[in-house]
């Protein structure tokens, strides 16, 4: 009895009358205790979840979009490489991008830094290039579409399209003068096929001419949307030969007669990226600095095989860094009292994202086998192209759906991968462009005009 009467004093001490008073003008506290007194262990702790809010606040698991663990088929070394450009990234790269992606302006303090990292011209056999394999190359472009599609373009134009046609089609001498300086980015490269006029069109409606003279070549025309070309060393430039009406390709140097650029502004994607509209006026240039092996749309078409296959690779770290900064937002902002990533509706956002993720990283995985392999075919690299592309477009909105107005604020970067996607939906070939290459292989006709 002593025990009783202690605990009831004990509870008395503990029970706030005042409140207990406004309780029961809103419940029956008899009914309410006769229903408590009925509970089991179990009932009773739910009960009290759900009264006091004192859930266990269970920390969210790592954000990793590599859902089927496809970096686990890479070997240690591979692997390890993708870490240190994923640690330099975020480290150099991400910091800044925001800053200059704002200004339209290029951040010319990172060249030396990425040439520290010895990942330019990758898949290249000597000239100080590493000769790895096609798929370290897109997993390397993929880490940098993931932290900055901008900077990833830059590496592109300049490791892809230029590099790649000295490679492909320059002559030994060209290669050893340009490709050692441009994997040390000591040298900048541009890459002038698309015009103006002519965009699509460029297989066989070029309007920039070439017309040798002696032992030089004059060209005329005009490029447009040509990246680094503002501070280039050297474009890449793709002519249409008057004489024979074949399509060549030219070493043009800043320095050369005739040769000018105008940056081009007013852009809402890629705004690191600097694009230029270059004027040939009577450009000349000397036989020597002519691709050799360039000699028909069909040479321009094997750096553009190669190079389209690493731009599927760049919208997969695209919609990689859009759905992990989104994931993270919506772990961390709270709404009705609890993170809005435990809706329903967010979930189901989140998941859209990540499967479209999962089956454009597994899809670009096999491709660069298949490149690796010496088995890729243009249909392909169109097919991952128009794929990824389109993919990245739906997540990048998610994304920017799932933040609400934070999504259209540039400090939480999804902002940027958003207006970024659209750029890469469209260059290196438009989704119909793309979608006729691949509807040529499967059908057999061709649809082209």
């Amino acid at each position: 009895m002593i025990d009783k009467l202690k605990n009831m004093v004990k509870l008395f001490k503990s029970v706030d009358l005042e409140q207990l008073e406004k309780i029961s003008k809103k419940v029956d506290l008899a009914e309410v205790l006769g229903a408590v007194s009925k509970m089991d262990e179990n009932q009773l702790k739910m009960a009290m979840k759900m009264l006091t809010g004192s859930k266990k606040k269970k920390d969210p698991p790592p954000i990793d979009a590599d859902f089927y663990d496809i970096s686990a088929k890479l070997s240690p070394e591979d692997r390890a490489l993708q870490l240190k450009v994923r640690a330099f990234l975020e480290a150099e790269i991400k910091p800044v991008v925001n800053k200059y992606w704002l200004h339209d302006e290029f951040p010319f303090e990172i060249i030396p830094k990425l040439a520290e990292l010895n990942v330019c011209g990758y898949v290249y056999e000597g000239y100080g290039c590493a000769g790895g394999t096609s798929l370290m190359d897109g997993i390397i472009a993929s880490e940098f579409g993931r932290v900055d599609p901008s900077i990833a373009t830059f590496l592109g134009v300049q490791s892809g399209l230029a590099m790649g046609s000295i490679y492909l089609c320059g002559s030994e001498e060209q290669k050893a003068e340009w490709l050692p300086a441009m994997q040390q980015l000591k040298k900048i490269g541009a890459f002038g096929l698309t015009e103006p006029l002519v965009g699509s069109g460029t297989a066989g409606g070029l309007t920039t001419t070439c017309k040798r003279e002696g032992d030089k070549w004059i060209l005329n025309g005009q490029k447009k949307w040509i990246g680094n070309s503002t501070f280039s060393d050297m474009t890449v430039i793709w002519a249409r030969d008057l004489d024979d009406q074949q399509v060549k390709g030219f070493i043009v140097r800043k320095e050369n007669p005739g040769f000018s650029v105008e940056k081009i502004k007013g852009k809402m994607a890629l705004r690191i990226v600097q694009n230029g509209l270059i004027t040939l006026t009577n450009c000349e240039v000397p036989e020597s600095d002519r691709l050799v092996n360039a000699n028909s749309f069909r040479d321009t078409a094997k750096v553009l095989q190669m190079t389209r296959a690493g731009v599927a690779w760049m919208a997969v770290g695209c919609a990689r860094g859009a759905y992990e900064n989104a994931l993270e937002y919506t772990l961390q902002r709270e709404q009705f009292g609890k993170p809005i990533a435990s809706f329903q509706l967010i979930q189901n956002h989140l998941v859209e994202m990540l499967s479209n993720l999962t089956a454009m990283q597994t899809l670009v995985f096999r491709l660069s086998e298949l490149q690796d392999d010496d088995k890729l075919k243009d249909e392909h690299a169109s097919l991952a192209k128009v794929f990824c592309t389109l993919r990245t477009r739906d997540i990048v909105s998610r994304a920017r759906e799932v933040m609400g107005g934070n999504g259209i604020l540039l400090e939480y970067n999804v902002a940027r991968f958003l207006a970024d996607a659209e750029a890469i939906y469209s260059y290196e070939g438009t989704k119909e462009i793309n979608s006729l290459i691949v509807g040529r292989s499967i059908t057999g006709f061709s649809a082209f005009v």
